[in-house]
């Protein structure tokens, strides 16, 4: 490169170049150049970011790394700092916090800062309020829930409005799902832990195998019943059609809190799991991490929260009784 090439401008189309041919590495190697004489650069932070990130993929996905996860989000800091507006680079960030590291402290102060931009925005409110109910903080997401739905915030497409139902929705099944004791894994002596303990060895069981198991012969059942009473002149397929398409619908959002109860101890381990991977300290009995469990469940898990957890494990450092999660809208 020779010595006219190395000022901001030429370097940001060497790496807009080296995009374009598919060299992440380069591009990756030229912006991290740019950063160090421009610091303030914004767009070169979030190519950082997304170059830090395994390539999109038209297949199956490559998951990112701890490493990588950290990396891409230290960038995604400076983009949200440098360029407050960027919604992709909050929307990145977040996820990243939440389904790639488990630090849900962090993503609730993410997205708390996203607030102080945006104050009418929805999408801060439905993550902060999913973060919630994860950790089991219902009382915390009344308030969240009723400014979501409030007339002062911007106005909202429908996937955006239908977001904020099932977000309402879960919170008042989880909370009625744990109406007499919210479960907190970092107290050893919880009763929950002892049924957790009971069921380490049973898996949970999957959406669509409960709706196969429970709900399609429900389903065959009221199909056949509806074809005997109504018979067969020609308005009755149609009308075998409505019904079982009603009692399906009925039947599916019915047997969904059933699921859920069955799979109660699955659920509370899940939030077990939050709690170690949000405080970086342990909080699962040695017993149950050894179990088909355990063992299923983070399965399921992103590869650096996985990394994470590992990490953690080998520190044994356990997460104090009285800890309590840190909720940055309380104290504004």
């Amino acid at each position: 490169m020779s010595e006219d090439e190395g000022t901001g401008s030429d370097l940001w189309m060497d790496a807009m170049e080296s995009e374009e041919r598919g060299d992440r590495a380069s591009t990756l190697r030229i912006c991290k150049e740019l950063v160090s004489e421009e610091p303030d650069n914004a767009d070169a932070w979030m190519t950082i970011a997304r170059m830090e990130l395994p390539a999109p993929a038209k297949g199956k996905q490559e998951m990112p790394t701890l490493v990588q996860t950290a990396k891409s989000v230290t960038a995604l800091k400076k983009v949200v700092q440098l360029d407050p507006e960027n919604r992709r680079a909050w929307d990145l960030g977040g996820t990243l916090l939440v389904d790639h590291l488990g630090m849900m402290e962090d993503a609730l102060a993410w997205w708390e800062e996203r607030r102080g931009h945006a104050p009418t925005e929805v999408t801060p409110l439905i993550e902060q309020v999913s973060i919630l109910v994860r950790m089991g903080y219902y009382e915390e997401c009344a308030d969240l829930i009723e400014e979501m739905f409030s007339p002062e915030m911007e106005s909202v497409d429908g996937g955006l409005r239908m977001r904020m139902g099932r977000v309402s929705q879960t919170v008042s099944k989880a909370s009625k799902m744990e109406e007499d004791e919210i479960f907190r894994p970092n107290q050893p002596k919880h009763p929950r832990w002892d049924i957790i303990e009971r069921l380490k060895k049973k898996k949970p069981i999957s959406q669509g195998l409960f709706l196969m198991l429970f709900v399609a012969p429900l389903a065959f059942f009221i199909g056949s019943a509806s074809m005997i009473f109504i018979g067969n002149s020609g308005w009755a397929l149609p009308l075998v059609f409505i019904i079982l398409l009603v009692a399906v619908m009925a039947i599916s959002r019915l047997s969904m809190n059933l699921l859920q109860s069955i799979n109660r101890h699955a659920l509370d381990l899940e939030r077990a799991i939050d709690y170690e991977t949000t405080t970086g300290q342990v909080c699962i009995p040695n017993s149950i991490r050894e179990s088909p469990l355990y063992s299923s469940l983070m399965k399921g898990k992103m590869p650096a929260i996985r990394e994470r957890v590992a990490l953690i494990v080998k520190s044994d450092e356990k997460i104090p009784v009285k800890w309590d999660l840190s909720i940055p809208m309380l104290y504004d």
